[in-house]
């Protein structure tokens, strides 16, 4: 124990201190702490004193961490006797009110939120909560705060995935005071200029281009009869049939904090999700530096964009084209050249990067480069002309899997829209006629067979979709399966394994298909 205290004390005794005070208080958000709301060092080591009262409560969780230590060394020293790796995971940030941010503030940006653009499974974007890394500050003392947390992995993992690697050549950073993804950008993000927009001959009006869009026919699209009322209670007629926000409900979170206190019905929520969506209708965001601007995510799908002459609809096109998928590509390789050569040298950990979602093209061969492995999920490829990807196609310096813990398994996306299975049924596993309404078993195990004979180093899969292979032990209800939906902030990790392990290991028929699908497949 005292080695362990010795070699882990940098993060243990700020960790310990923080629980301390966690439960002393009945808050994880330090900036409602009566005392030590900031981390001090000098009031720290007064606490952390042998001789101070606080300190048997304190320690108690360093003797828990001890614990927890042992347990995962066991586990992990158990599983390299019988053959098998553990690959751990680096999640992409820190919680907002956690350990890290109170001892290192100067590490994070505090007042923005990371998260997710648009995409076809959370059309308003996604937003995480958590802030987003100062890495001007992280880099000023070697990535210091990176390399320990990696040192303190070695002992349980001999690979790692690194959660949305994207994060290091460029975040979705989000306003404090906006809710949904939408309203984010990404940073860093060569903005464009007002020149620029001059340039392309589109009528400059500030206000135009960088407030909501409201008039009759936006409010009628949005609430319907109920237009009215929101004349009445939200907003201010400003001429030319036009209105705006009144200065109470500005932001997103301006209207989620009045609806928090309103009956939680299908009503409330309706108009709350109105004003999100008349708050977002917008063009342009007002970047840091004056006259320049960041574009909100998917503008032709805004009334906003949609109200303006077809000739600036065509000029702001050729200038989002520019900005999301041009411009900013060399200074993302930079910015990840600066920051990933620092994570392989610093761990003799294989490295795997989930690089999913609006993936940058410089993407694949700075991560080629790297030695890092990339994510292939079958059903999010990443050619654009393509519905799915085949793991035969993938790299050897992959990891294929047909569903992640952020996605729906294979039986559950199966019934998620016929018209995908059906071409999936027939182009992707090579089968005549309709497809199936449900996922039966020997699908589900063809879809995992491709993956086994891939030529991919790694293939991955979720324990729901292996036991989907054997009607005996899978559950009825494949809803039940999924793990985690992103896009959802507040759903939970509810899964649990439905059955016990001595029930598993006991399914011999089961075992022993599967112990001859690997071998066979020389895995």
């Amino acid at each position: 124990f005292a080695d362990f205290f010795l070699n882990n004390k940098d993060w243990l005794v700020s960790y310990s201190v923080f629980s301390y005070l966690r439960d002393k208080h009945g808050t994880v958000d330090f900036n409602h702490w009566p005392t030590q709301a900031q981390f001090n060092e000098k009031e720290i080591a007064k606490l952390v004193d042998p001789s101070s009262k606080t300190y048997d409560t304190i320690a108690f969780y360093y003797f828990v961490q001890y614990h927890l230590h042992l347990q995962l060394l066991e586990a992990t020293n158990y599983a390299h006797k019988n053959g098998v790796i553990v690959k751990g995971d680096i999640p992409i940030g820190v919680y907002r009110f956690g350990a890290d941010a109170w001892q290192h503030p100067n590490l994070f940006h505090m007042d923005r939120q990371a998260g997710a653009p648009p995409d076809d499974f959370a059309i308003a974007g996604q937003n995480w909560g958590f802030p987003t890394y100062n890495w001007e500050v992280m880099a000023a003392d070697g990535y210091a705060w990176w390399k320990s947390r990696f040192e303190q992995m070695k002992f349980y993992f001999d690979a790692f995935r690194i959660d949305h690697i994207l994060g290091f050549f460029r975040i979705w950073s989000i306003p404090m005071h906006a809710v949904e993804g939408i309203m984010g950008h990404f940073v860093p993000a060569i903005p464009i200029s007002i020149n620029e927009i001059n340039a392309k001959g589109i009528p400059y009006d500030h206000y135009r281009l960088t407030h909501p869009f409201i008039n009759e026919t936006v409010l009628f699209q949005q609430f319907g009869y109920d237009n009215e009322l929101i004349k009445k209670e939200y907003l201010k007629h400003i001429g030319e049939g036009h209105y705006e926000l009144l200065p109470a409900y500005k932001t997103q979170r301006q209207v989620e904090t009045y609806f928090s206190v309103m009956p939680q019905d299908d009503w409330h929520a309706k108009i709350k999700q109105g004003l999100f969506n008349l708050i977002s209708n917008v063009i342009l965001f007002d970047a840091e530096e004056p006259h320049h601007f960041h574009f909100r995510f998917n503008i032709e799908h805004t009334s906003s964009f949609q109200n303006l002459d077809h000739p600036t609809q065509n000029a702001l096109k050729d200038l989002y084209v520019d900005y999301f998928f041009k411009r900013q590509d060399a200074a993302w390789e930079k910015e990840a050249m600066q920051k990933l050569p620092m994570l392989k040298l610093s761990t003799e950990m294989l490295i795997c990067g989930e690089d999913l979602g609006l993936v940058p093209s410089c993407v694949p061969n700075v991560m080629y480069q790297l030695g890092m492995l990339s994510l292939e999920v079958q059903r999010m490829p990443k050619a654009n002309h393509k519905t799915f990807f085949h793991p035969n196609d993938a790299p050897y310096l992959s990891v294929v899997t047909p569903s992640s813990h952020d996605t729906s398994t294979i039986r559950g996306w199966w019934e998620e829209d016929r018209a995908k299975t059906q071409q999936f049924y027939n182009h992707e596993i090579g089968q005549w006629g309709e497809a199936p309404v449900h996922c039966e078993a020997w699908i589900n195990r063809a879809i995992l067979l491709q993956h086994l004979y891939s030529p991919a180093m790694w293939t991955i899969f979720q324990l729901q979709d292996y036991m989907g292979v054997d009607e005996s032990i899978r559950r009825d209800n494949p809803n039940d399966e999924r793990i985690n939906v992103p896009a959802n902030p507040k759903h939970y990790w509810r899964y649990r394994m439905h059955l016990s392990l001595e029930d598993l290991v006991s399914s011999n028929l089961f075992n022993q298909s599967w112990r001859e699908a690997i071998q066979s497949s020389g895995r």
